[in-house]
């Protein structure tokens, strides 16, 4: 989790009056890219930067924006899910230019895959002096069929002609978007930190009681717990085949979130005959509250970029197991912070889930190793200078081109 951060310089160039007139676009102001999206806005400078965030409806981070002082608006047109909707995305495209438009922007910074594509693509309509663009993971990954992953990439190329600066949620996404030609090596940042949420610290052992109680869990059962969408991202098709193939009465799972695949994984467990040992919650606002009541949290997705609800499972020193994609080795240092599975394989993640649970001592070491790398990393202002000094370098691009622009006219 390791990344060079330059530092910033007081006053960015480029601006039009007094601060940064800056757009943050995501498709929805929820799980990590919206936790992102909000740390790194509140962590830069309100006297040079004044932000205003435009995402779909129904945001569960809308309301903590407003009340931090950030301006939201709320997208009609905006699709919440990862496909193509034609009509309904043109919609979102020419509401999201209007608001552009009438925003007289000096940034554009966007977040997620479509909200990446509509917001670059009218930013660069509208005339945006500076559009930057965040990976947070990629839209397409190597469990797609060739052709779809194919198309999917040469999108994302398109993309990056008219994207001035770019930034990666860890090294290794970075890594493989300048290997996949998404992005030019002089114009990409990686930021190896995830701004954590207000009150997270090791759990103890009465919060522990408490949180299985509220679950009405068994005091001596083991527990794997997970936060995160039911989709196809998250495969927890994958994490249903695990629990089966532990065939373990003492082993339970808990799952946090809710998605698109809430109740075709809802019938998959009842099939499998595993629905008085996997929860599915749903959408939970007491979280934190949860997250002791687990033995190991564990992920079983197939793509991520450095996932918020990982990191803060380490905060709360909980051993954690994750499948080896992407900027996840950042974190779980195989070995050192916790388990690595392979991806799409839900046999090696039972078999990391085993070692875990049957091998308590050794894994509370890891824990404590996760909590310190997390603690010396994890923080927002340093969120904030990655996301300020890509500014500062896109605005100053935007200054030489339009004074090359200048100079042209002139002659």
């Amino acid at each position: 989790m390791t990344a060079t951060l330059l530092p910033t310089t007081p006053r960015p160039a480029g601006r039009r009056g007094d601060r940064v007139r800056l757009a943050q676009v995501v498709t929805k102001f929820s799980a990590g890219a919206g936790v992102i999206t909000l740390r790194g806005s509140l962590a830069l400078d309100p006297d040079l930067y004044e932000v205003t965030v435009f995402a779909a409806e129904g945001g569960s981070l809308t309301d903590e924006a407003r009340q931090a002082g950030l301006q939201v608006v709320e997208l009609e047109h905006m699709a919440g899910g990862r496909g193509i909707y034609p009509g309904v995305d043109a919609r979102a495209y020419r509401e999201l230019r209007a608001h552009l438009e009438r925003g007289a922007f000096d940034v554009v910074h966007t977040h997620s895959a479509k909200a990446g594509a509509l917001g670059r693509l009218a930013a660069r309509h509208c005339g945006v002096p500076a559009v930057l663009h965040t990976f947070h993971g990629f839209p397409f990954h190597d469990f797609q069929s060739y052709p779809v992953r194919k198309s999917l990439i040469s999108i994302e190329r398109r993309l990056g002609r008219i994207t001035d600066y770019f930034l990666a949620a860890g090294t290794e996404t970075a890594a493989d978007a300048v290997r996949l030609r998404l992005a030019p090596p002089s114009r990409i940042r990686a930021f190896a930190t995830v701004p954590l949420a207000e009150g997270l610290h090791p759990v103890t052992p009465d919060e522990r009681r408490l949180a299985r109680a509220t679950l009405g869990l068994p005091e001596a059962a083991k527990v794997v717990g997970t936060v995160g969408r039911l989709d196809a991202q998250k495969s927890p098709a994958d994490m249903v085949a695990a629990l089966a193939a532990l065939d373990r009465e003492d082993v339970y799972v808990v799952w946090v979130g809710g998605g698109t695949l809430f109740d075709r994984t809802r019938q998959l467990i009842e099939r499998r005959g595993l629905a008085g040992r996997f929860l599915l919650l749903g959408n939970r606002s007491d979280v934190p509250a949860l997250l002791p009541a687990f033995d190991v949290f564990a992920l079983s997705s197939l793509y991520e970029g450095l996932p918020c609800a990982l990191v803060e499972a380490m905060t709360c020193r909980i051993p954690v197991v994750a499948t080896a994609v992407n900027s996840v080795a950042e974190a779980v240092i195989s070995g050192t912070t916790g388990l690595l599975a392979r991806p799409g394989d839900p046999r090696s993640l039972a078999g990391a889930l085993e070692y875990a649970l049957d091998h308590p001592v050794e894994m509370d070491r890891m824990a404590g190793a996760a909590l310190e790398l997390v603690n010396a990393r994890c923080r927002s202002d340093l969120l904030g200078e990655a996301f300020a000094h890509s500014y500062e370098l896109a605005l100053g691009a935007a200054g030489v081109r339009a004074s090359r622009g200048s100079e042209a006219v002139s002659r």
